[in-house]
């Protein structure tokens, strides 16, 4: 059996029992416990699971699937397209900022094509808006291919942003509360933003009035760390206040 085939074996096994042991998925897929192991070691990084003591469960993003890549860019498009816009012209020449994952920070670089600017990204969607542009110096994060998502993830690509030191960087997330906590909702993703916030020396977080409380749990700063917030017209306008009196600047789309 290939190791992709145990992995969604395992993946499936978790769906109808939340949890399993080491020893329980071994013996159903009659193999070893440490290729067991091995195979939750990568699961795990790659979001699909949560490693525990012994075993593993299933990840809050496998209980409600997270939309591909070519799904999510497909909604608001009038909107990324607006907030996009206000993003590129935040960037000054010779400046050097960090692309975030996701569908909007792809929009930006498609704007920043033919700047003389240096790009630090993890995202395979912006790799692909700028691979061609000679003007541009792209430097892409190492790490595991998250193919879903079109995302660079793991210990390389953390490894990689603690030698970065950016001007900006361009951030997405899940969710944005009233408390002004700013939050993901997976677990494998959350590490590599918290890396690229500590990398750059100004952060904008670009988010829609969609993320306004929006979804997630892990929280990737506040927006007393926020220094411009990018929406749209329909964001929460006490959370909006919160992030101005903390010292933050708001640009509506």
């Amino acid at each position: 059996m290939t190791s992709s085939k145990r992995h969604a074996q395992i993946v499936a096994s978790l769906r109808t029992k939340g949890a399993a042991s080491v020893r329980e998925l071994a013996e159903s897929l009659r193999v070893s416990e440490s290729t067991i192991r091995r195979d939750l070691d990568v699961l795990d990084r790659d979001g699909e699971l949560v490693r525990t003591y012994g075993g593993a469960a299933l990840s809050p993003a496998a209980v409600a699937p997270e939309p591909s890549f070519a799904v999510s860019a497909e909604n608001d498009i009038a909107e990324k397209e607006a907030m996009a816009e206000h993003a590129a012209e935040l960037v000054p020449d010779d400046s050097v900022i960090v692309l975030d994952i996701g569908t909007s920070t792809r929009l930006i670089a498609r704007r920043l094509r033919g700047r003389p600017i240096t790009v630090i990204t993890g995202n395979l969607a912006v790799l692909d808006e700028l691979r061609d542009d000679d003007a541009v110096r792209l430097c892409l994060l190492g790490g595991v291919v998250r193919r879903n998502y079109q995302s660079l993830v793991g210990s390389l690509a953390e490894a990689a942003l603690r030698q970065v030191s950016a001007d900006l960087v361009f951030l997405s997330c899940t969710g944005v509360r009233p408390n002004g906590h700013v939050v993901d909702d997976m677990e494998v993703e959350a590490p590599i933003k918290q890396a690229m916030i500590e990398s750059a020396g100004r952060v904008v977080l670009v988010a829609s009035e969609a993320k306004f409380p929006g979804t997630g749990s892990l929280r990737l700063c506040s927006l007393a760390d926020v220094d411009t917030l990018i929406t749209t017209a329909g964001a929460d306008p006490q959370t909006l206040e919160h992030c101005r009196k903390a010292g933050g600047k708001v640009l509506i789309a």
